[in-house]
């Protein structure tokens, strides 16, 4: 399969930390779905993510999927404990991405059930 990446062009890279709960709960919960799988994110509007076990892309399902921002490139051999924050790089797409990207991880990592979308 072709990572979920390719052909797009990011306006922006940034070298990132996602917080070690918070990447732990997103994975659990990838693994126990067929990958890759689409989600709704909880309190945020029209955003969806696309997870894979490379990448994490988020889209603007209410504008034509038109790509947010993705995070990839997760570091978890670095890490110590499985409390360490995974250093990643994130990709914005779009030039409000910043807006979400503290928040739309927290809220998917957050307890409860994966809103499946079936595109």
């Amino acid at each position: 399969m072709a990572d979920i990446l390719d052909g797009l062009t990011p306006v922006r890279v940034l070298p990132k930390e996602i917080d070690g709960e918070c990447y732990n709960r997103i994975r659990v919960r990838l693994l126990r779905h067929r990958r890759p799988i689409r989600v709704e994110v909880p309190d945020h509007r029209g955003l969806e993510l696309i997870l894979t076990d490379n990448a994490w892309l988020g889209l603007d399902a209410i504008r034509g999927d038109v790509p947010i921002l993705a995070w990839s490139e997760f570091q978890v051999t670095r890490r110590q404990a499985l409390y360490d924050p995974v250093p990643c790089q994130l990709s914005i797409y779009h030039k409000h991405g910043g807006l979400v990207m503290g928040t739309a991880l927290e809220a998917l990592a957050a307890e409860g059930e994966w809103e499946i979308v079936g595109r």
